[in-house]
């Protein structure tokens, strides 16, 4: 019996696994950090290199489009047939930046492989899923010889920002991109080897805030009593947002949390990770309580949650005898489904402006408002995902929620007319994206993409008009 081509797809793919592994790594050692700050080079540098990757991994057209004020997106497509239904592949290729370096047990821009894993900023989140994408096209190109559907690829320079000039990248470019259903491969798994379609995400708010008392610091043995300290304010202030049990306790901000529907409170609980297996994930240390009264990850996934990302008074480096003039933190919240960003962003506003002490000067400032997502698994693309995800992994997959927040995807899937957008990647609870040590786990990595190869089979049939 001749082999089917998604067989000699995955066998293009066993063979050259090293070779797409090697491809990741390329991609890590360029310290593409989107901040304020850092240097644009090395983003634009990004750029290019995935351009470069995409063209010797099969897309055809590959682009770097520009938007003026923005780090450079990718742009890429194969269209084989007319007839085929398209997809549209995301992933970004912007980092977020290293964090404490004597934090890391390797360096972060030097992909380093420890007991399964490979640590890098960015090995995992998001540039797994650039190559996710690109191995998965090159194994049907050069292995089965043809597509069995066509694809469009977007991969964004500016997503660890907030997607800030999303708006008039869409704009800009809205003609190009076209597609039945959209693959986004930033997202994670439950667990270590436990595949996942992500059908929810969090929005974000988040507010700068500065209180100042002084022109300038002053000896706080000499002035301290009478003068009020800034650093004093802003933490009576902060600890106004939340109650005694860590709920946030700004007035109202509840009022539009949608209740939880049966069907996820039976998904949560049938869920293999309990309260044990979530303070192990997010390596909590022994004695601290978890919040919510509840499952962990019902509060995580479908609760809103407000964290001070961080605050600023001096320094520890230099810390002195003084009262500082100026205290700053930034605070986020996340939301979800119901709540408006605008609406959360104003009763944040007005609960820190009540609740600054002792006549101290104030400045907010907004720096992201991002909506909430959600989608239902009716259409039959959801149906395609999971059985190509339990072909990839070899057991079934969840439906899950997740408590970050993508800015692309809800602007994207409204301008895209109701396509279905299928949140796929492969972080895991031990990734640490973001943090120090960030790494991919090379297991799921392969099983990533052995599941995208099979995913394009499934979406071809799925997905065929007539």
């Amino acid at each position: 019996m001749p082999e089917q081509p998604v067989d000699l797809a995955l066998a293009h793919y066993e063979k050259n696994a090293a070779i797409y592994l090697d491809e990741l790594k390329r991609l890590v050692r360029i310290p593409s950090v989107s901040f304020p700050g850092f240097p644009a080079g090395e983003v634009q540098r990004s750029a290019t290199a995935v351009s470069e990757l995409l063209r010797r991994r099969g897309f055809e057209k590959v682009e770097i489009l520009e938007v003026e004020g923005a780090h450079p997106y990718v742009y890429g497509e194969r269209l084989e047939d007319p007839a085929a239904p398209t997809v549209l592949l995301y992933a970004h290729h912007d980092v977020q930046p290293a964090g404490e370096p004597e934090a890391w047990r390797s360096p972060p821009f030097e992909p380093t492989e420890r007991d399964g894993r490979l640590y890098g900023r960015g090995a995992a989140d998001d540039k797994a899923g650039i190559l996710t994408h690109a191995a998965a096209v090159d194994a049907w190109v050069r292995g089965a010889k043809h597509l069995p559907l066509n694809v469009k690829i977007v991969v964004e320079g500016e997503e660890e920002i907030g997607s800030e000039h999303l708006a008039a990248f869409l704009q800009k470019y809205r003609a190009r991109l076209d597609a039945d259903a959209m693959i986004l491969t930033d997202t994670g798994n439950v667990d270590t080897g436990v595949p996942s379609i992500t059908v929810a995400l969090r929005g974000l708010v988040m507010v700068d805030v500065e209180v100042r008392a002084l022109e300038q610091s002053v000896h706080s043995g000499m002035w301290g009593g009478p003068v009020p300290d800034p650093a004093l304010a802003l933490c009576r202030m902060l600890a106004t947002l939340v109650d005694a049990d860590g709920r946030i306790a700004i007035p109202g901000l509840y009022d539009k949390v949608r209740p939880l529907t049966r069907a996820q409170a039976d998904a949560i609980q049938a869920l293999p990770i309990g309260e044990e297996d979530f303070r192990r994930q997010a390596r909590l240390r022994p004695g601290v309580q978890l919040l919510g009264g509840r499952h962990p990850l019902e509060v995580n996934w479908w609760q809103p949650s407000l964290a001070v990302n961080a605050i600023q008074a001096s320094s520890r480096k230099d810390a002195r005898n003084i009262i500082n003039d100026v205290a700053w933190a930034r605070v986020g919240v996340r939301l979800v489904a119901d709540m408006d960003p605008a609406d959360v962003r104003e009763r944040l506003v007005a609960a820190l402006q009540g609740a600054v002490p002792w006549g101290l000067e104030l400045k907010l400032h907004t720096e992201m408002a991002g909506a909430p997502w959600m989608t239902d698994l009716d259409h039959p693309a959801f149906a395609a995902s999971f059985r190509a995800l339990e072909k990839g992994y070899g057991r079934p997959a969840l439906a899950i929620g997740c408590g970050g927040s993508i800015g692309f995807v809800e602007p994207f899937a409204r301008a895209l007319g109701g396509a279905p957008a299928i949140l796929i990647g492969v972080e895991d609870p031990y990734s640490n994206p973001h943090s120090e040590n960030e790494s991919l786990h090379l297991g799921d990595f392969q099983r990533g993409i052995r599941s995208a190869i099979h995913l394009y089979a499934e979406l071809g049939a799925a997905l065929r008009k007539g």
